[in-house]
């Protein structure tokens, strides 16, 4: 699963991650364009064969991450120090990450590292902390989204540190996830929110197909799936959450997209109106509301919409400098940010979101 050899998530030695991190300094508008749009990193850079040595997190995920990475190092020096020392402090004894009350979870501990990844300061230290909690958390019956969410945080600290979270000797663990998933899956295709649910939800089914990319473990019946997500569409353009929803969302559409992709089954030029369905929701503040009845914007939508729109290839929809100012005025002076114009606490989850956003910005900008 997420061992030596499982989801082909090998840690790099020290050198190899150096090379890894100098790949990141001499930017050019093509290498931007190739991860801004679907292309490795290994096929534009002539330190390919550092690279070779260990392979990150395969599709989807892996394309975003380096997406992320690449814009956050042209963000300025000063704003990513800020916000890496604000999430460093954010760090429990335990090793794990909380929300804004509560003891820490898989859940924003996720957050937390997927954030200092894109910052280039996920070190060993922080690994091998968060490590000793996500293994502690794996003999827990957590809920099913820390189930998935201890999946992605154990991912990111192996392709980031070499730090072993879920060795190939935990197969079982892995078979036991996959048929706990498998309890999720509906008549309709796709994956409720818990087993006694009778109808799929397209963010728990995007989360789904994400999880078994992590592990490796083939989901069963991907057509199936695909019919789901086709029934899922409004007449917008968008989609909706959950089959019986009034009107379609920001982020079920973005969850719909991801899967289509992760499984291959994207037509970027079958999807115009769903560009346009996303694009129509950038508001008069310059982030994305999360559906036509939220009056204000979000960084959770804001960074999803933009997402869709990269991966659809219709940022030219949108505004993205004023998507940039609205994420800019989201942070905290102290670091991190918050999540909408009234919020006024910053946490882990939104901070993530927040350097995503000014990341995809920072990119498309320069590549423009």
């Amino acid at each position: 699963m997420i061992g030596q050899r499982s989801l082909r998530l090998k840690g790099p030695k020290r050198d190899d991650r150096d090379k890894l991190s100098r790949l990141f300094r001499p930017i050019t508008r093509r290498r931007i364009r190739s991860c801004l749009f679907g292309y490795s990193l290994r096929r534009t850079n002539h330190h390919a064969e550092s690279l070779d040595k260990f392979t990150p997190m395969s599709g989807y995920l892996n394309e975003l991450t380096m997406r992320l990475a690449v814009g956050a190092s042209l963000l300025p020096a000063e704003l990513r120090s800020r916000h890496a020392q604000w999430l460093r402090k954010q760090q429990r004894d335990d090793g794990g990450f909380a929300g804004r009350e509560g003891d820490s979870d898989p859940y924003y501990t996720a957050f937390a590292l997927r954030a200092l990844w894109i910052l280039g300061e996920l070190d060993e230290t922080i690994g091998q902390a968060s490590a000793r909690f996500l293994r502690q958390r794996m003999t827990r019956r957590d809920s099913v989204i820390d189930l998935i969410s201890l999946i992605f945080a154990s991912a990111i600290v192996e392709m980031a540190t070499g730090v072993v979270v879920i060795s190939d000797d935990d197969a079982d663990w892995r078979h036991n996830v996959a048929a706990t998933l498998s309890t999720l899956r509906c008549d309709d295709g796709g994956f409720a929110k818990t087993p006694e649910g009778r109808a799929g939800s397209t963010y728990q089914t995007f989360l789904t197909v994400l999880c078994h990319e992590l592990m490796d473990v083939p989901v069963a019946d991907t057509e199936s799936i695909a019919r789901f997500l086709e029934s899922q569409q409004h007449e917008d353009g968008g989609y909706l959450e959950i089959r019986v929803a009034k009107r379609a969302g920001v982020n079920p559409t973005a969850a719909a997209i991801g899967t289509l992709k992760t499984l291959g089954f994207l037509d970027t030029g079958a999807e115009q109106d769903t560009a346009e369905f996303v694009a129509d929701m950038q508001g008069d503040e310059g982030g994305f509301t999360a559906n036509t009845r939220i009056p204000f914007a979000d960084l959770l939508s804001s960074f999803t919409a933009l997402t869709t729109l990269v991966d659809l290839d219709q940022t030219d929809l949108v505004s993205v400098p004023r998507v940039q100012r609205y994420a800019e005025s989201m942070q905290a002076p102290e670091g991190g940010f918050v999540g909408f114009t009234l919020d006024q606490v910053s946490d882990v989850e939104y901070t993530f979101y927040g350097l995503g956003t000014l990341s995809l910005c920072a990119a498309l900008t320069a590549d423009s």
